[in-house]
């Protein structure tokens, strides 16, 4: 493969990598350092306040917060198209910035990965610019939800398995970990780990108006000495808790795109109990590395059953098939076929009902268990 130049752009608001809670920081972290480790250059534009061991660029000198101002979010993405466009290609991040590089014919090839849900509202722009930028879906869960957008490719993500931990899941708890939000649910993990008989402890993100008042309305009068929340976690503080961790629990009930603490958890030797909610299928092995519920008695039921889990497996299978090398070759494939052939779709949408019988028969649940979700 010849060497290339990678172009990455990471949204404003958090530094790369983050210090606690930031998904998209996570993966452009792990990208950047996987795509140098494999031998091409590569240019970060970020803000200043970044430490990934990367070259970096930057308009602003420190992260913006959660605010997502548009303002803002053009003068980034505007800075960054200009400074990046000698690159091969260009892997942006942000929401706005392949709408900017629409008004550059002459850039470079671009790609974007769509780190969100695809509501209604994204799926008509991705839908816009699909033709000209090619998207990357991180699950077929996700692509599925949105047939009409062109996905160039399906890239799962991955960690450095190397740099976790191995537990032996011996702190007698479990562990919540995201950020306070109905859809991560940890009302019900509370509810679900006492009614288990087991004790919880909650790390998460609580920042913004409405996580502070779903915690004050439906969290809080719940925690007691067997449920205990800490407040936000990131670091070794982080991947001590998952290590020691009996099980993840994470009760979603949204169609998540891709669970990046649920591979992290595994890559710990942690397994994973979660519903069969969007891409949690295609990451959890089900009663190999975890359990994929079918509702909140099911969930408790299968809590008492973490002794038939094997740790070691959980770890070899985070390895296997979520590790940073694994990420990088596919983007390496995808970036490649973007600069000689353009952002064709992966495949016709015709076959998008055909990928949903795969899906569905990937998910390793019992017959009389599975849903329709995808």
């Amino acid at each position: 493969m010849t060497p290339l130049h990678v172009g990455v752009i990471a949204p404003a608001w958090v530094p790369v990598p983050p210090p606690v809670y930031g998904g998209t920081e996570a993966f452009v972290d792990q990208l950047c350092r996987g795509l140098l480790a494999a031998g091409h250059s590569v240019t970060l534009f970020t803000t200043g306040d970044s430490t990934c061991p990367v070259p970096t660029r930057w308009h602003f000198p420190e992260s913006k917060g959660l605010s997502g101002d548009i303002v803002t979010e053009l003068q980034h993405v505007q800075a960054a198209h200009d400074a990046l466009s000698d690159v091969d290609v260009i892997h942006d991040n942000t929401l706005l910035g392949p709408w900017w590089s629409l008004t550059h014919p002459d850039s470079p090839p671009i790609v974007t990965t769509a780190h969100g849900e695809f509501t209604p509202e994204l799926t008509r722009l991705y839908s816009a610019i699909g033709r000209d930028v090619g998207v990357i879906a991180l699950s077929h869960a996700q692509r599925l939800t949105a047939p009409d957008v062109p996905i160039v490719e399906v890239i799962h993500h991955g960690v450095d398995v190397d740099r976790f931990p191995t537990g032996a899941g011996d702190g007698g708890y479990l562990l919540f970990l995201g950020r306070m939000s109905p859809d991560k649910g940890a009302h019900r993990a509370i509810r679900a780990a006492r009614a288990a008989g087991k004790h919880l402890l909650l790390a998460a993100k609580m920042r913004e108006p409405g996580e502070r008042r779903y915690y004050a309305e439906q969290v809080e009068p719940l925690l007691g000495p067997d449920a205990v929340f800490m407040g936000e976690v990131g670091g070794d503080r982080k991947l001590s808790l998952l290590a020691g961790a009996e099980a993840l629990l994470n009760p979603i009930r949204w169609p998540e795109p891709f669970g990046l603490v649920m591979i992290e958890a595994l890559a710990c030797g942690t397994p994973v109990v979660t519903f069969a909610e969007g891409s949690a299928p295609e990451i959890v092995r089900h009663g190999t590395t975890g359990f994929l519920c079918t509702d909140d008695a099911d969930m408790v039921e299968h809590l008492r059953m973490l002794p038939s889990l094997d740790r070691t497996a959980c770890r070899n299978d985070a390895r296997d098939r979520f590790s940073t090398s694994r990420m990088v070759a596919d983007h390496l494939r995808l970036y490649e076929r973007v600069v000689s052939d353009g952002v064709a779709p992966l495949v016709d949408r015709a076959r998008i009902t055909d990928d949903l019988t795969v899906i569905r028969s990937e998910i390793r649940l019992p017959e009389e268990e599975r849903t329709d979700r995808p």
